[in-house]
């Protein structure tokens, strides 16, 4: 396969945000362990591997991203993009628990359950997601109608409605090949919620977001679908040491994959489709952001 490299700005710009949300997620454990030292170590210690890890860092930098974009002060964006890192790592810890997709690997690492136990992985996964929506409503910067609406986004995205939902529905579509609309709406649930999310909590606190509202949920429906499409593909064609994660493993547990249904060659012309289509979307927004025209590109030719 090859390798695609990042642009100049877009990675430039996507370290100094994974530095900054990397910061904020250590300095929420540490204050959470330092003002309740009665919360058990080990548990801290298990919610530090399973969120201080090296993750893409891709949806806190979709909220910074927009925010900026819209001239929002970034101590300002600091607890969404914590919110829904917590979120996203929570959903990974329990995601690949044995009862789930049962993986040994997440991350370059071993899984939570496999470098802990399988008790303390699930109560990692409940903490993140419940720290998740205490920082938000804690954030002193922000006024309490920010605070709700971005707790409203992220609680739907994560929701029934959305993430949970979503594995609910690839679990039981585990060797029952659906049709490709039943697979586009797990996907949209599963990944695309929380990336479309990513883009509403970073955009809601500006006067031009009921005006961006329409573009923004067709530019994350876009770019989060052809970021599972993508994901899928490198299931077949990925390496394990670049991937973080067993290359294969969803063929191996018989997943319903976009390849699978559509075929190798028609699944990269969908995720070109999408691409396409996201870019109409972002071109069709009043903002100027380099970062998210170059992150479009990207995500789709990423390699992990």
């Amino acid at each position: 396969m090859t390798a695609f490299f990042m642009e100049p700005v877009l990675q430039n710009q996507l370290k100094t945000y994974q530095q900054r949300i990397n910061q904020q997620l250590k300095h929420t454990l540490n204050q959470l362990s330092t003002q309740t030292p009665s919360i058990p170590a080990e548990l801290i210690e298990a919610t530090q591997y399973a969120t201080l890890n090296n993750g893409k860092r891709l949806r806190p930098a979709l909220i910074y991203a927009m925010g900026e974009s819209l001239n929002i002060p970034l101590n300002q964006l600091d607890t969404a993009a914590c919110a829904i890192e917590l979120i996203h790592s929570y959903s990974l810890v329990h995601d690949d628990l044995p009862a789930m997709d049962d993986d040994d690997l997440r991350r370059g690492l071993p899984t939570c359950h496999i470098q802990f136990n399988e008790a303390t992985a699930i109560l990692v996964g409940d903490a993140q997601q419940t720290l998740a929506f205490q920082v938000l409503s804690e954030d002193d910067t922000l006024p309490d109608a920010h605070k709700i609406k971005l707790i409203q986004l992220l609680s739907q995205a994560s929701g029934m409605a959305g993430m949970i939902g979503g594995q609910m529905i690839d679990l039981q579509s585990e060797g029952n090949l659906p049709e490709l609309a039943q697979l586009k709406i797990m996907h949209q649930m599963k990944t695309g919620a929380l990336i479309n999310a990513a883009l509403h909590m970073g955009a809601c606190q500006s006067e031009q977001y009921p005006c961006l509202k329409e573009h923004l949920t067709q530019y994350g429906q876009a770019i989060g679908l052809a970021f599972q499409v993508q994901d899928d593909i490198l299931d077949i064609e990925g390496d394990t040491a670049i991937l973080g994660k067993p290359q294969g493993s969803d063929l191996e547990a018989n997943k319903s994959t976009y390849p699978k249904l559509l075929g190798l060659n028609e699944s990269k012309s969908y995720r070109d489709q999408l691409i396409h289509q996201a870019q109409e979307s972002l071109s069709d927004m009043p903002i100027q952001s380099t970062f998210l025209k170059e992150l479009t590109e990207y995500i789709a030719k990423r390699a992990h």
